[in-house]
């Protein structure tokens, strides 16, 4: 989507959190050259989870969240891949 029209997002995030993303950023740096920010990742964190048609049905919390989340994964791990 690189002609999509960005909006600007405010976010809060606690100390842990942003020291993972800045961790998740130079990790790649390091590894591949290629500069990740903060809003980048986050971006990417949607995206995947639109990917895997993640809806917010039955979710009002963040482990309901969680829950879907790694049994979306669970069930596409045991999917054997296509012939």
């Amino acid at each position: 989507m690189e002609n999509a029209k960005n909006q600007r997002v405010v976010t809060f995030l606690n100390r842990d959190e942003v020291d993972y993303l800045d961790k998740l950023g130079k990790d790649a740096l390091f590894s591949t050259g290629a500069k990740l920010s903060r809003a980048k990742l986050i971006a990417w964190l949607v995206d995947i989870l639109k990917g895997l048609n993640l809806s917010g049905e039955n979710i009002k919390s963040e482990k309901d969240l969680e829950e879907k989340i790694l049994e979306m994964v669970r069930h596409i791990e045991n999917t054997p891949p296509p012939r």
